[in-house]
Protein backbone atom coordinates (compact mmCIF):
# COMPACT_ATOMS: atom_id res chain seq x y z
CA UNK A 1 0.00 0.00 0.00
CA UNK A 2 1.18 3.48 -0.83
CA UNK A 3 2.18 6.32 1.39
CA UNK A 4 -0.18 8.79 0.66
CA UNK A 5 1.41 11.85 3.17
CA UNK A 6 -0.07 13.75 5.79
CA UNK A 7 -2.16 16.50 4.85
CA UNK A 8 -2.78 16.41 1.12
CA UNK A 9 -5.93 15.57 -0.64
CA UNK A 10 -7.32 12.37 -1.50
CA UNK A 11 -10.64 12.94 -3.91
CA UNK A 12 -11.75 11.23 -6.99
CA UNK A 13 -10.12 7.71 -8.48
CA UNK A 14 -7.55 7.95 -5.57
CA UNK A 15 -9.74 7.74 -2.92
CA UNK A 16 -12.14 5.31 -4.54
CA UNK A 17 -8.84 2.55 -4.66
CA UNK A 18 -7.69 3.78 -1.16
CA UNK A 19 -11.32 2.68 0.13
CA UNK A 20 -10.87 -0.59 -2.02
CA UNK A 21 -7.31 -1.33 -0.85
CA UNK A 22 -8.21 -0.47 3.11
CA UNK A 23 -11.44 -2.71 2.59
CA UNK A 24 -9.88 -5.81 1.73
CA UNK A 25 -6.54 -5.00 4.83
CA UNK A 26 -9.06 -4.40 7.02
CA UNK A 27 -11.03 -7.54 6.63
CA UNK A 28 -8.01 -9.71 6.30
CA UNK A 29 -7.84 -8.84 10.23
CA UNK A 30 -5.41 -5.30 9.70
CA UNK A 31 -5.77 -2.92 12.65
CA UNK A 32 -6.83 1.12 11.65
CA UNK A 33 -3.46 1.98 13.61
CA UNK A 34 -1.52 0.01 11.31
CA UNK A 35 -3.37 0.83 7.79
CA UNK A 36 -2.86 4.38 9.45
CA UNK A 37 0.91 3.94 9.58
CA UNK A 38 1.45 2.27 6.96
CA UNK A 39 -0.62 4.69 4.66
CA UNK A 40 1.02 7.89 6.45
CA UNK A 41 -2.30 8.83 7.35
CA UNK A 42 -4.30 9.85 10.69
CA UNK A 43 -6.36 7.12 12.57
CA UNK A 44 -9.34 9.32 12.09
CA UNK A 45 -8.79 9.59 8.10
CA UNK A 46 -8.20 5.52 7.58
CA UNK A 47 -11.79 5.54 10.00
CA UNK A 48 -13.10 7.65 7.95
CA UNK A 49 -12.63 6.14 4.85
CA UNK A 50 -13.49 2.70 5.94
CA UNK A 51 -16.90 4.18 7.18
CA UNK A 52 -17.73 5.43 3.72
CA UNK A 53 -16.88 2.10 2.22
CA UNK A 54 -19.42 0.71 4.02
CA UNK A 55 -17.39 -1.63 5.98
CA UNK A 56 -18.76 -2.81 9.44
CA UNK A 57 -16.15 -1.74 12.31
CA UNK A 58 -14.23 -3.97 14.62
CA UNK A 59 -14.94 -3.34 18.11
CA UNK A 60 -12.04 -2.38 20.69
CA UNK A 61 -9.42 -5.67 21.28
CA UNK A 62 -7.61 -4.15 24.26
CA UNK A 63 -8.31 -3.88 27.86
CA UNK A 64 -10.54 -0.71 28.76
CA UNK A 65 -10.24 1.60 31.26
CA UNK A 66 -12.88 0.98 33.70
CA UNK A 67 -12.58 0.28 37.24
CA UNK A 68 -10.40 -2.94 37.80
CA UNK A 69 -12.39 -6.06 39.35
CA UNK A 70 -11.59 -7.68 42.23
Amino acid sequence: MENLGKGRRVIGGERKKLRTELKREYAAGRSIRDLAAETGRSYGFVHGVLSESGVKLRGRGGPTRGKKKR
